[in-house]
């Protein structure tokens, strides 16, 4: 298995470097072959989202599409796998950004009675008492 830093992940999903996108799917598709797994942490999931809207200035929807493109690729080992799925419909339905929908999802995960935060974007998301 061999994990996947964020820039395979937006070189994949962007192709805006020909020659980077073409490596990045030979990796994938050569792991796929060995019927091996690409893992992917969290960290990298939060740094994809956050690039590709920020950085790329995609809506949120396409964000969503991407993570959830990922999260259902059977090449693709996630770290987190309830918590990022949970993280994904959280994301896509409020203001929250999909770090702030993680760590809500994975302190729930870990029993956590809620989140504390002076973040007012996350008021919506479960177990959240903003301060």
């Amino acid at each position: 298995m061999i994990a996947a830093d964020t820039n395979i992940l937006v070189r994949l999903l962007v192709n805006d470097d020909a020659a980077q996108a073409g490596k990045a799917r030979a990796l994938f598709d050569a792991a796929a072959e060995r019927r091996e797994y690409m893992w992917v942490c969290d960290t990298v999931l939060v740094e994809l989202a956050w690039t590709l809207s920020r950085a790329y200035a995609r809506p949120r929807g396409d964000v969503v599409t991407a993570l959830r493109a990922l999260s259902s690729n059977a090449t693709v080992a996630l770290e987190s796998p309830a918590a990022v799925l949970s993280a994904i419909e959280a994301y896509e339905r409020g203001p929250a950004d999909f770090a702030d929908c993680l760590l809500c999802a994975k302190a729930a995960a870990a029993g956590c009675e809620g989140v504390a935060t002076f973040d007012k974007a996350m008021r919506t998301l479960p177990g959240v008492a903003v301060l």
